[in-house]
Protein backbone atom coordinates (compact mmCIF):
# COMPACT_ATOMS: atom_id res chain seq x y z
CA UNK A 1 0.00 0.00 0.00
CA UNK A 2 1.30 2.98 -1.25
CA UNK A 3 2.77 5.57 2.14
CA UNK A 4 0.42 8.97 2.12
CA UNK A 5 0.30 11.81 4.11
CA UNK A 6 -1.92 11.82 7.12
CA UNK A 7 -2.35 15.76 8.44
CA UNK A 8 -6.35 14.79 9.77
CA UNK A 9 -4.14 12.58 12.45
CA UNK A 10 -3.58 15.60 14.32
CA UNK A 11 -7.14 16.78 14.35
CA UNK A 12 -8.66 13.65 15.71
CA UNK A 13 -10.05 14.00 19.37
CA UNK A 14 -7.18 12.39 22.01
CA UNK A 15 -9.52 9.12 22.27
CA UNK A 16 -9.86 8.65 19.05
CA UNK A 17 -7.17 5.89 17.53
CA UNK A 18 -5.96 6.38 13.69
CA UNK A 19 -6.46 2.36 13.40
CA UNK A 20 -9.02 -0.13 15.13
CA UNK A 21 -8.69 -3.87 15.58
CA UNK A 22 -11.74 -4.91 14.27
CA UNK A 23 -13.93 -7.29 15.19
CA UNK A 24 -14.41 -9.85 11.78
CA UNK A 25 -17.83 -11.05 12.32
CA UNK A 26 -20.72 -11.59 9.88
CA UNK A 27 -23.19 -8.14 10.79
CA UNK A 28 -26.09 -10.05 12.30
CA UNK A 29 -23.26 -10.71 15.15
CA UNK A 30 -23.63 -6.86 16.33
CA UNK A 31 -27.20 -7.48 17.10
CA UNK A 32 -26.63 -10.87 19.15
CA UNK A 33 -24.09 -8.67 21.34
CA UNK A 34 -26.63 -6.28 21.96
CA UNK A 35 -29.26 -8.54 23.12
CA UNK A 36 -26.61 -10.73 25.10
CA UNK A 37 -25.34 -7.55 27.02
CA UNK A 38 -28.78 -5.40 27.24
CA UNK A 39 -31.56 -8.21 26.97
CA UNK A 40 -33.89 -5.76 28.44
CA UNK A 41 -32.97 -2.99 27.20
CA UNK A 42 -35.92 -1.43 24.40
CA UNK A 43 -34.97 -2.32 21.15
CA UNK A 44 -37.29 -0.90 19.13
CA UNK A 45 -40.41 1.66 19.83
CA UNK A 46 -43.12 2.52 17.41
CA UNK A 47 -46.16 3.93 18.76
CA UNK A 48 -48.06 1.49 21.28
CA UNK A 49 -45.66 -1.03 20.11
CA UNK A 50 -42.27 -1.63 21.85
CA UNK A 51 -39.79 -4.92 21.79
CA UNK A 52 -36.63 -5.60 23.43
CA UNK A 53 -33.48 -6.75 22.43
CA UNK A 54 -33.75 -10.24 23.74
CA UNK A 55 -36.63 -10.70 21.62
CA UNK A 56 -35.80 -8.56 19.05
CA UNK A 57 -32.50 -11.55 18.68
CA UNK A 58 -35.20 -14.23 18.78
CA UNK A 59 -37.79 -12.28 16.39
CA UNK A 60 -34.35 -12.19 13.39
CA UNK A 61 -33.53 -15.82 14.40
CA UNK A 62 -37.95 -17.41 13.85
CA UNK A 63 -38.05 -15.11 10.39
CA UNK A 64 -34.44 -16.57 9.36
CA UNK A 65 -35.87 -19.77 9.98
CA UNK A 66 -38.98 -18.84 8.33
CA UNK A 67 -37.29 -18.13 5.15
CA UNK A 68 -35.24 -20.85 5.33
CA UNK A 69 -38.36 -23.04 5.43
CA UNK A 70 -39.62 -21.01 2.69
CA UNK A 71 -36.56 -22.19 0.40
CA UNK A 72 -34.13 -19.51 0.48
CA UNK A 73 -30.49 -20.51 -0.03
CA UNK A 74 -27.67 -18.84 1.26
CA UNK A 75 -26.80 -15.61 -1.46
CA UNK A 76 -30.28 -15.50 -2.61
CA UNK A 77 -31.81 -11.78 -3.24
CA UNK A 78 -34.21 -10.52 -1.23
CA UNK A 79 -35.59 -7.06 -1.50
CA UNK A 80 -37.14 -5.28 0.95
CA UNK A 81 -39.34 -2.47 0.03
CA UNK A 82 -40.58 -1.00 2.91
CA UNK A 83 -41.20 2.35 5.00
CA UNK A 84 -39.60 2.45 8.30
CA UNK A 85 -41.61 -0.27 10.30
CA UNK A 86 -40.09 -2.52 12.80
CA UNK A 87 -40.94 -5.04 10.42
CA UNK A 88 -38.45 -3.72 8.15
CA UNK A 89 -35.83 -4.12 11.47
CA UNK A 90 -37.13 -7.65 11.90
CA UNK A 91 -36.97 -8.52 8.22
CA UNK A 92 -33.75 -7.04 7.83
CA UNK A 93 -31.59 -8.75 10.65
CA UNK A 94 -33.69 -11.96 9.22
CA UNK A 95 -32.28 -12.17 6.21
CA UNK A 96 -28.65 -11.01 7.18
CA UNK A 97 -28.65 -13.60 9.51
CA UNK A 98 -29.63 -16.54 7.08
CA UNK A 99 -27.24 -15.52 4.28
CA UNK A 100 -29.97 -14.00 1.80
CA UNK A 101 -28.07 -10.43 0.04
CA UNK A 102 -30.46 -7.70 0.82
CA UNK A 103 -31.19 -5.50 -1.58
CA UNK A 104 -33.14 -2.75 0.30
CA UNK A 105 -35.97 -0.91 -2.25
CA UNK A 106 -37.12 2.65 -2.17
CA UNK A 107 -40.99 2.33 -2.06
CA UNK A 108 -41.46 5.42 -3.90
CA UNK A 109 -39.87 3.92 -6.90
CA UNK A 110 -41.47 3.70 -10.49
CA UNK A 111 -42.71 0.69 -12.06
CA UNK A 112 -39.70 0.94 -14.75
CA UNK A 113 -37.42 1.34 -11.78
CA UNK A 114 -38.08 -1.59 -9.67
CA UNK A 115 -38.24 -3.67 -12.61
CA UNK A 116 -34.69 -2.64 -13.30
CA UNK A 117 -32.99 -2.81 -10.07
CA UNK A 118 -35.42 -6.59 -9.36
CA UNK A 119 -33.83 -7.84 -12.50
CA UNK A 120 -30.79 -6.50 -11.84
CA UNK A 121 -30.10 -7.82 -8.70
CA UNK A 122 -31.76 -10.78 -9.53
CA UNK A 123 -34.68 -10.90 -6.60
CA UNK A 124 -36.03 -14.20 -5.71
CA UNK A 125 -38.03 -13.48 -2.77
CA UNK A 126 -39.91 -9.40 -1.85
CA UNK A 127 -40.90 -8.39 1.34
CA UNK A 128 -43.10 -5.55 1.40
CA UNK A 129 -46.43 -3.45 2.72
CA UNK A 130 -49.93 -4.00 1.48
CA UNK A 131 -50.35 -0.61 0.61
CA UNK A 132 -47.41 -0.96 -2.18
CA UNK A 133 -49.19 -4.17 -3.62
CA UNK A 134 -51.15 -2.81 -6.12
CA UNK A 135 -47.66 -1.22 -7.41
CA UNK A 136 -45.86 -4.74 -7.68
CA UNK A 137 -48.98 -6.30 -8.76
CA UNK A 138 -48.99 -5.32 -11.95
CA UNK A 139 -45.49 -5.89 -12.42
CA UNK A 140 -45.09 -10.15 -11.66
CA UNK A 141 -44.90 -10.72 -15.40
CA UNK A 142 -42.04 -8.53 -15.41
CA UNK A 143 -39.75 -9.67 -12.69
CA UNK A 144 -39.01 -12.90 -11.58
CA UNK A 145 -39.43 -13.37 -8.01
CA UNK A 146 -40.64 -16.17 -6.57
CA UNK A 147 -42.69 -15.06 -3.23
CA UNK A 148 -43.71 -12.45 -1.80
CA UNK A 149 -44.09 -11.47 2.41
CA UNK A 150 -46.76 -8.81 2.83
CA UNK A 151 -47.24 -6.83 6.01
CA UNK A 152 -49.46 -3.84 7.47
CA UNK A 153 -48.22 -1.03 9.29
CA UNK A 154 -51.24 -2.45 11.68
CA UNK A 155 -48.61 -4.86 12.17
CA UNK A 156 -45.99 -3.24 14.03
CA UNK A 157 -48.98 -1.63 16.32
CA UNK A 158 -50.03 -3.36 19.95
CA UNK A 159 -54.21 -3.39 20.54
CA UNK A 160 -55.85 -1.21 20.38
CA UNK A 161 -54.05 0.83 17.77
CA UNK A 162 -53.96 -2.38 15.77
CA UNK A 163 -57.88 -2.83 15.38
CA UNK A 164 -58.21 0.91 14.64
CA UNK A 165 -55.77 1.19 12.28
CA UNK A 166 -57.51 -2.06 10.58
CA UNK A 167 -60.94 -0.69 10.89
CA UNK A 168 -60.50 2.55 9.36
CA UNK A 169 -58.57 1.00 6.66
CA UNK A 170 -61.82 -0.88 5.95
CA UNK A 171 -63.87 2.38 6.38
CA UNK A 172 -61.83 4.28 3.94
CA UNK A 173 -61.21 1.38 1.88
CA UNK A 174 -57.44 2.13 1.94
CA UNK A 175 -56.58 -1.55 2.54
CA UNK A 176 -55.29 -3.53 -0.64
CA UNK A 177 -57.12 -6.70 -1.28
CA UNK A 178 -53.93 -8.94 -1.17
CA UNK A 179 -54.36 -12.48 -2.64
CA UNK A 180 -52.86 -14.47 -0.02
CA UNK A 181 -51.74 -17.82 -1.31
CA UNK A 182 -49.38 -19.16 0.93
CA UNK A 183 -47.30 -20.27 -1.75
CA UNK A 184 -46.29 -17.05 -3.43
CA UNK A 185 -48.03 -14.63 -1.53
CA UNK A 186 -47.90 -15.28 1.63
CA UNK A 187 -48.63 -13.04 4.84
CA UNK A 188 -45.35 -11.29 6.83
CA UNK A 189 -46.54 -12.83 10.10
CA UNK A 190 -46.09 -16.71 9.17
CA UNK A 191 -42.25 -16.34 9.12
CA UNK A 192 -42.72 -13.97 13.17
CA UNK A 193 -44.85 -16.44 14.22
CA UNK A 194 -43.11 -19.71 14.12
CA UNK A 195 -41.10 -21.40 17.00
CA UNK A 196 -37.64 -22.74 15.09
CA UNK A 197 -34.52 -20.31 15.06
CA UNK A 198 -32.13 -20.28 12.25
CA UNK A 199 -28.79 -19.61 14.99
CA UNK A 200 -26.22 -21.34 13.36
CA UNK A 201 -23.62 -19.64 11.92
CA UNK A 202 -22.64 -20.56 8.47
CA UNK A 203 -21.36 -16.78 7.25
CA UNK A 204 -17.85 -15.71 6.35
CA UNK A 205 -17.39 -11.48 6.82
CA UNK A 206 -16.27 -11.35 3.23
CA UNK A 207 -19.73 -12.68 2.14
CA UNK A 208 -21.98 -10.51 0.53
CA UNK A 209 -24.57 -9.35 2.87
CA UNK A 210 -25.80 -6.53 0.43
CA UNK A 211 -26.81 -5.09 -2.92
CA UNK A 212 -27.16 -1.60 -2.16
CA UNK A 213 -28.17 0.21 -5.32
CA UNK A 214 -27.51 3.59 -6.27
CA UNK A 215 -27.22 5.82 -10.16
CA UNK A 216 -24.88 6.32 -12.48
CA UNK A 217 -23.48 9.39 -14.44
CA UNK A 218 -25.61 7.34 -17.01
CA UNK A 219 -28.64 7.11 -14.99
CA UNK A 220 -28.65 3.55 -14.64
CA UNK A 221 -28.91 2.16 -11.32
CA UNK A 222 -25.55 -0.22 -10.49
CA UNK A 223 -25.62 -2.64 -7.19
CA UNK A 224 -23.10 -1.81 -4.81
CA UNK A 225 -21.62 -4.96 -3.45
CA UNK A 226 -21.06 -4.42 0.54
CA UNK A 227 -20.07 -7.56 2.43
CA UNK A 228 -20.95 -8.07 6.40
CA UNK A 229 -17.64 -6.56 7.08
CA UNK A 230 -17.72 -3.84 5.23
CA UNK A 231 -20.91 -2.61 6.79
CA UNK A 232 -19.38 -3.92 10.11
CA UNK A 233 -16.27 -1.88 9.59
CA UNK A 234 -17.79 1.17 9.20
CA UNK A 235 -20.30 1.37 11.99
CA UNK A 236 -17.38 0.60 14.17
CA UNK A 237 -15.40 3.53 12.61
CA UNK A 238 -19.01 5.07 13.30
CA UNK A 239 -18.40 4.21 16.93
CA UNK A 240 -15.00 5.29 17.42
CA UNK A 241 -14.91 8.71 15.77
CA UNK A 242 -18.59 9.56 17.46
CA UNK A 243 -17.26 8.01 20.75
CA UNK A 244 -18.74 9.91 23.40
CA UNK A 245 -21.98 8.09 22.27
CA UNK A 246 -23.04 4.80 23.92
CA UNK A 247 -21.56 5.96 27.30
CA UNK A 248 -25.53 5.57 28.35
CA UNK A 249 -28.81 4.81 26.52
CA UNK A 250 -29.15 6.05 23.54
CA UNK A 251 -32.08 6.54 21.78
CA UNK A 252 -32.29 7.28 17.61
CA UNK A 253 -34.37 8.81 15.63
CA UNK A 254 -35.15 6.61 12.73
CA UNK A 255 -36.55 9.43 9.77
CA UNK A 256 -33.90 8.88 7.45
CA UNK A 257 -34.93 6.07 5.23
CA UNK A 258 -33.81 2.68 5.80
CA UNK A 259 -33.95 1.81 2.11
CA UNK A 260 -30.80 4.26 1.86
CA UNK A 261 -27.51 3.09 2.90
CA UNK A 262 -26.86 6.54 4.88
CA UNK A 263 -29.99 5.67 7.04
CA UNK A 264 -29.35 2.06 7.25
CA UNK A 265 -25.89 2.59 9.10
CA UNK A 266 -26.94 5.79 11.07
CA UNK A 267 -30.16 4.92 12.25
CA UNK A 268 -30.75 0.97 12.20
CA UNK A 269 -26.94 -1.00 12.06
CA UNK A 270 -24.73 1.80 14.29
CA UNK A 271 -27.21 2.47 17.02
CA UNK A 272 -28.04 -1.42 17.37
CA UNK A 273 -24.68 -2.02 18.13
CA UNK A 274 -24.68 0.10 21.03
CA UNK A 275 -28.18 -1.11 22.42
CA UNK A 276 -30.15 1.79 21.58
CA UNK A 277 -33.62 2.15 20.90
CA UNK A 278 -34.53 2.54 17.74
CA UNK A 279 -37.59 4.86 16.73
CA UNK A 280 -39.04 4.29 13.22
CA UNK A 281 -40.84 6.92 11.49
CA UNK A 282 -42.56 5.78 8.32
CA UNK A 283 -42.85 9.07 6.86
CA UNK A 284 -41.70 12.60 7.43
CA UNK A 285 -44.39 14.80 8.32
CA UNK A 286 -43.13 17.70 10.09
CA UNK A 287 -45.45 18.24 13.39
CA UNK A 288 -45.32 14.38 13.85
CA UNK A 289 -41.89 14.29 14.42
CA UNK A 290 -41.86 17.41 16.78
CA UNK A 291 -44.40 16.04 19.06
CA UNK A 292 -42.32 12.08 18.52
CA UNK A 293 -39.02 14.17 19.79
CA UNK A 294 -41.09 15.49 22.88
CA UNK A 295 -42.62 12.37 23.89
CA UNK A 296 -39.77 9.82 22.82
CA UNK A 297 -36.55 12.32 24.32
CA UNK A 298 -34.25 10.99 21.68
CA UNK A 299 -31.04 11.63 21.94
CA UNK A 300 -29.40 11.45 18.79
CA UNK A 301 -30.90 12.81 15.54
CA UNK A 302 -29.31 11.58 12.00
CA UNK A 303 -30.90 14.12 9.47
CA UNK A 304 -30.23 15.66 5.75
CA UNK A 305 -29.41 19.95 5.67
CA UNK A 306 -33.44 19.68 4.24
CA UNK A 307 -34.44 17.98 7.42
CA UNK A 308 -33.41 19.95 10.05
CA UNK A 309 -34.56 23.18 7.83
CA UNK A 310 -37.88 21.70 7.59
CA UNK A 311 -38.44 21.16 11.18
CA UNK A 312 -37.05 25.10 11.72
CA UNK A 313 -39.53 26.27 9.59
CA UNK A 314 -42.44 25.37 11.63
CA UNK A 315 -44.52 27.76 13.17
CA UNK A 316 -44.15 26.80 16.88
CA UNK A 317 -41.03 24.67 16.99
CA UNK A 318 -39.77 26.51 19.79
CA UNK A 319 -42.57 25.37 21.81
CA UNK A 320 -41.31 21.74 21.64
CA UNK A 321 -38.82 20.65 23.70
CA UNK A 322 -36.02 19.49 21.62
CA UNK A 323 -33.31 19.28 24.65
CA UNK A 324 -32.95 15.65 24.77
CA UNK A 325 -31.13 15.62 21.87
CA UNK A 326 -27.23 15.74 22.46
CA UNK A 327 -25.75 14.66 18.82
CA UNK A 328 -26.80 15.48 15.36
CA UNK A 329 -25.29 13.97 12.88
CA UNK A 330 -26.17 15.71 9.25
CA UNK A 331 -24.78 14.18 5.70
CA UNK A 332 -26.08 14.33 2.27
CA UNK A 333 -25.77 18.22 1.14
CA UNK A 334 -24.03 20.64 3.49
CA UNK A 335 -25.76 22.51 5.64
CA UNK A 336 -26.33 26.63 5.61
CA UNK A 337 -24.28 28.02 8.39
CA UNK A 338 -27.07 30.20 9.25
CA UNK A 339 -29.26 26.92 9.58
CA UNK A 340 -26.73 25.30 11.41
CA UNK A 341 -26.38 28.02 14.23
CA UNK A 342 -30.28 28.34 14.40
CA UNK A 343 -30.81 24.74 15.21
CA UNK A 344 -27.90 24.71 17.82
CA UNK A 345 -30.16 27.20 19.51
CA UNK A 346 -33.12 26.03 19.57
CA UNK A 347 -31.81 22.01 20.69
CA UNK A 348 -29.06 23.15 22.51
CA UNK A 349 -26.47 20.94 20.58
CA UNK A 350 -24.21 21.62 17.65
CA UNK A 351 -24.86 19.89 14.31
CA UNK A 352 -22.24 17.87 12.88
CA UNK A 353 -21.16 17.23 9.40
CA UNK A 354 -20.25 14.17 7.84
CA UNK A 355 -19.78 12.91 4.58
CA UNK A 356 -19.96 9.41 2.69
CA UNK A 357 -21.59 7.47 -0.47
CA UNK A 358 -23.43 4.17 -1.26
CA UNK A 359 -19.64 2.69 -2.02
CA UNK A 360 -18.25 3.15 0.68
CA UNK A 361 -21.23 1.96 3.48
CA UNK A 362 -21.70 5.17 3.43
CA UNK A 363 -19.35 7.03 6.01
CA UNK A 364 -15.83 8.12 4.98
CA UNK A 365 -15.66 11.44 7.18
CA UNK A 366 -16.30 13.47 9.96
CA UNK A 367 -15.82 16.58 11.91
CA UNK A 368 -14.69 15.60 15.55
CA UNK A 369 -17.21 15.34 18.31
CA UNK A 370 -14.98 17.48 21.10
CA UNK A 371 -12.48 19.09 18.67
CA UNK A 372 -12.62 21.97 15.98
CA UNK A 373 -15.67 21.79 13.79
CA UNK A 374 -15.08 23.83 10.50
CA UNK A 375 -18.52 25.14 9.15
CA UNK A 376 -18.65 24.32 5.35
CA UNK A 377 -16.39 20.76 5.78
CA UNK A 378 -17.13 17.18 6.05
CA UNK A 379 -14.97 17.17 8.06
CA UNK A 380 -11.92 14.48 8.91
CA UNK A 381 -11.43 10.86 7.61
CA UNK A 382 -12.00 8.03 9.78
CA UNK A 383 -9.52 6.03 10.88
CA UNK A 384 -8.45 3.57 8.63
CA UNK A 385 -9.92 5.64 6.06
CA UNK A 386 -7.17 7.42 3.13
CA UNK A 387 -8.28 10.71 0.97
CA UNK A 388 -6.19 12.44 -1.05
CA UNK A 389 -7.03 14.83 -3.65
CA UNK A 390 -5.78 14.27 -7.21
CA UNK A 391 -5.62 15.77 -10.64
CA UNK A 392 -9.43 15.30 -12.14
CA UNK A 393 -8.32 14.25 -15.69
CA UNK A 394 -4.97 12.23 -14.76
CA UNK A 395 -5.26 10.89 -10.97
CA UNK A 396 -2.12 9.87 -9.12
CA UNK A 397 0.06 11.94 -6.97
CA UNK A 398 -1.94 14.24 -3.88
CA UNK A 399 -2.50 17.70 -4.58
CA UNK A 400 -0.83 20.32 -2.35
CA UNK A 401 -3.48 21.33 0.27
CA UNK A 402 -5.95 24.19 -0.92
CA UNK A 403 -6.04 22.85 -4.20
CA UNK A 404 -9.14 21.35 -6.44
CA UNK A 405 -9.58 18.02 -7.52
CA UNK A 406 -11.43 14.74 -7.55
CA UNK A 407 -11.75 13.14 -3.51
CA UNK A 408 -9.93 9.70 -4.20
CA UNK A 409 -10.88 7.45 -0.82
CA UNK A 410 -9.19 3.87 0.36
CA UNK A 411 -10.73 1.92 3.41
CA UNK A 412 -12.33 -1.01 5.12
CA UNK A 413 -15.52 0.15 4.31
CA UNK A 414 -15.44 0.37 0.82
CA UNK A 415 -17.38 -1.88 -1.47
CA UNK A 416 -16.15 -5.18 -3.55
CA UNK A 417 -17.32 -3.29 -6.57
CA UNK A 418 -20.27 -3.17 -8.90
CA UNK A 419 -22.61 -6.64 -8.94
CA UNK A 420 -21.83 -7.53 -12.74
CA UNK A 421 -20.55 -4.63 -14.45
CA UNK A 422 -16.42 -4.76 -14.01
CA UNK A 423 -16.41 -1.93 -16.67
CA UNK A 424 -17.85 0.35 -14.07
CA UNK A 425 -16.06 -1.05 -11.34
CA UNK A 426 -12.71 -0.95 -12.93
CA UNK A 427 -13.74 2.53 -13.52
CA UNK A 428 -14.34 3.59 -9.94
CA UNK A 429 -11.97 1.23 -8.06
CA UNK A 430 -8.25 1.68 -9.35
CA UNK A 431 -5.10 1.06 -7.50
CA UNK A 432 -7.35 0.32 -4.26
CA UNK A 433 -8.70 3.85 -4.03
CA UNK A 434 -11.76 4.55 -4.76
CA UNK A 435 -12.67 7.68 -7.04
CA UNK A 436 -16.11 9.58 -5.69
CA UNK A 437 -16.66 11.93 -8.46
CA UNK A 438 -16.90 14.71 -6.36
CA UNK A 439 -14.46 17.80 -6.45
CA UNK A 440 -12.61 18.50 -3.20
CA UNK A 441 -10.04 20.24 -1.67
CA UNK A 442 -7.79 19.72 1.97
CA UNK A 443 -6.39 22.04 4.18
CA UNK A 444 -3.51 22.25 6.19
CA UNK A 445 -4.99 20.08 9.32
CA UNK A 446 -6.58 17.78 7.10
CA UNK A 447 -10.27 19.04 6.75
CA UNK A 448 -11.77 18.23 3.61
CA UNK A 449 -14.47 20.41 1.73
CA UNK A 450 -16.85 19.52 -1.01
CA UNK A 451 -17.07 22.37 -3.54
CA UNK A 452 -18.58 20.89 -6.59
CA UNK A 453 -19.45 17.42 -8.18
CA UNK A 454 -17.43 15.86 -11.05
CA UNK A 455 -20.78 13.76 -11.70
CA UNK A 456 -23.97 16.18 -12.49
CA UNK A 457 -25.23 14.26 -9.52
CA UNK A 458 -28.02 16.19 -8.06
CA UNK A 459 -28.98 15.57 -4.34
CA UNK A 460 -32.12 17.20 -3.40
CA UNK A 461 -34.07 17.05 0.30
CA UNK A 462 -30.99 13.96 0.67
CA UNK A 463 -32.00 11.97 -2.14
CA UNK A 464 -29.09 11.19 -5.23
CA UNK A 465 -31.16 12.07 -8.70
CA UNK A 466 -29.13 11.45 -12.13
CA UNK A 467 -29.63 14.03 -14.61
CA UNK A 468 -29.23 11.66 -17.57
CA UNK A 469 -32.48 9.50 -16.35
CA UNK A 470 -34.57 13.00 -16.40
CA UNK A 471 -33.35 13.76 -19.81
CA UNK A 472 -33.75 10.09 -21.45
CA UNK A 473 -37.66 10.41 -19.80
CA UNK A 474 -38.18 13.64 -21.74
CA UNK A 475 -36.41 12.77 -25.08
CA UNK A 476 -39.24 10.30 -24.55
CA UNK A 477 -41.89 12.83 -25.36
CA UNK A 478 -42.84 13.53 -29.18
CA UNK A 479 -43.04 16.93 -28.61
CA UNK A 480 -39.85 17.53 -26.90
CA UNK A 481 -36.71 17.98 -29.52
CA UNK A 482 -34.30 18.72 -26.78
CA UNK A 483 -34.15 18.38 -22.99
CA UNK A 484 -31.42 18.86 -19.91
CA UNK A 485 -31.79 18.91 -16.47
CA UNK A 486 -29.89 20.49 -13.32
CA UNK A 487 -29.76 20.91 -9.88
CA UNK A 488 -29.76 24.50 -9.31
CA UNK A 489 -29.42 26.06 -5.28
CA UNK A 490 -32.64 25.74 -3.04
CA UNK A 491 -32.22 26.43 0.62
CA UNK A 492 -34.57 24.40 1.98
CA UNK A 493 -33.69 21.16 -0.14
CA UNK A 494 -30.16 21.98 -1.06
CA UNK A 495 -30.53 21.80 -4.77
CA UNK A 496 -33.67 21.37 -7.02
CA UNK A 497 -34.50 20.09 -10.55
CA UNK A 498 -34.80 22.47 -13.25
CA UNK A 499 -35.08 20.97 -16.65
CA UNK A 500 -34.77 23.34 -19.64
CA UNK A 501 -36.59 22.22 -23.40
CA UNK A 502 -36.62 22.66 -26.61
CA UNK A 503 -39.82 21.28 -28.36
CA UNK A 504 -40.02 20.07 -31.77
CA UNK A 505 -41.31 22.54 -34.56
CA UNK A 506 -44.94 23.77 -34.28
CA UNK A 507 -45.08 21.74 -31.21
CA UNK A 508 -47.26 23.51 -27.62
CA UNK A 509 -46.61 21.90 -24.53
CA UNK A 510 -47.04 23.75 -20.94
CA UNK A 511 -45.17 23.51 -18.01
CA UNK A 512 -47.65 21.88 -15.91
CA UNK A 513 -47.63 19.23 -19.21
CA UNK A 514 -44.06 18.84 -18.36
CA UNK A 515 -44.02 18.20 -14.80
CA UNK A 516 -47.74 15.57 -15.45
CA UNK A 517 -45.37 13.37 -17.97
CA UNK A 518 -42.39 13.21 -15.56
CA UNK A 519 -44.33 12.52 -12.92
CA UNK A 520 -45.74 9.06 -15.03
CA UNK A 521 -42.29 7.80 -15.36
CA UNK A 522 -40.43 9.14 -12.49
CA UNK A 523 -40.36 8.61 -8.73
CA UNK A 524 -41.75 12.17 -7.26
CA UNK A 525 -38.71 13.65 -5.25
CA UNK A 526 -37.07 13.26 -9.92
CA UNK A 527 -40.18 15.34 -10.63
CA UNK A 528 -38.99 18.38 -12.25
CA UNK A 529 -39.59 21.77 -9.71
CA UNK A 530 -39.09 23.95 -12.68
CA UNK A 531 -38.81 24.34 -16.18
CA UNK A 532 -37.77 26.75 -18.89
CA UNK A 533 -39.36 26.65 -22.31
CA UNK A 534 -35.86 27.63 -25.18
CA UNK A 535 -35.34 27.68 -28.64
CA UNK A 536 -31.67 25.90 -28.32
CA UNK A 537 -29.19 25.11 -25.46
CA UNK A 538 -25.39 25.48 -25.06
CA UNK A 539 -23.51 23.36 -26.39
CA UNK A 540 -19.96 22.32 -27.05
CA UNK A 541 -18.51 22.34 -30.77
CA UNK A 542 -18.82 18.49 -30.98
CA UNK A 543 -22.41 19.11 -30.15
CA UNK A 544 -22.55 18.03 -26.27
CA UNK A 545 -24.85 20.16 -23.95
CA UNK A 546 -22.97 22.76 -21.54
CA UNK A 547 -25.03 21.59 -18.59
CA UNK A 548 -22.45 23.34 -16.21
CA UNK A 549 -23.11 26.60 -18.32
CA UNK A 550 -26.58 26.02 -17.57
CA UNK A 551 -26.21 25.47 -13.76
CA UNK A 552 -23.82 28.65 -13.18
CA UNK A 553 -26.44 30.75 -15.16
CA UNK A 554 -28.87 30.01 -12.32
CA UNK A 555 -26.51 30.26 -9.97
CA UNK A 556 -25.94 33.94 -11.33
CA UNK A 557 -29.83 34.61 -11.19
CA UNK A 558 -29.59 33.59 -7.82
CA UNK A 559 -26.58 35.80 -6.69
CA UNK A 560 -28.36 38.53 -8.38
CA UNK A 561 -32.00 38.88 -6.92
CA UNK A 562 -30.06 38.01 -3.38
CA UNK A 563 -27.99 41.29 -4.13
CA UNK A 564 -30.67 43.37 -4.78
CA UNK A 565 -32.73 42.27 -1.93
CA UNK A 566 -29.94 43.01 0.38
CA UNK A 567 -29.44 46.16 -1.42
CA UNK A 568 -33.35 47.24 -0.48
CA UNK A 569 -32.85 46.30 3.39
CA UNK A 570 -30.21 48.90 3.08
Amino acid sequence: MEPIARPWLKSYDPVVPPNIDYERIPLFRFLDRAAHKWPNRTAIVFKNWSISYAKLKAQSEIFAAGLKAAGLRKGDRVAMMLPNLPQTIIAFWGVTRCGGIGVMTNPLYMETEIVHQFNDAGVRFCITLDLLWPKLEKLRDSINVEKFFVTTIGEGLKFPLNWLYKFQAMKKGTAPKIPYDDKSVIPFKTLTKGRDKFTEDRLSPEDTALLQYTGGTTGVAKGCVLTHFNLGANLQQCQSMMHTLGQQKETFLGILPYFHIYGLTTCLTWPTSMGATLAPFPRYVPMDVLKGIQKLKPTVFPGAPSLYISLLQQRDVEKYDLSSINCCVSGSAPMPVEYMEQFAKVTGTALSEGYGLTEASPVTHFNPIEGVRKNGSIGLPFPDTDAKVVDMDVGGDPLEPGKRGELVIRGPQVMKGYYNRPDATADVLRNGWLYTGDIAYMDEEGYFFIVDRKKDLIISGGYNIYPREIDEVLHSHPKIEEAVSVGIPHEARGEIVKVFVVLAKGENLSRSDVIAYCREKLANYKVPRRVEFRTDLPKTMVGKVLRRALREEEIAKIDTQKSKRSRRRK
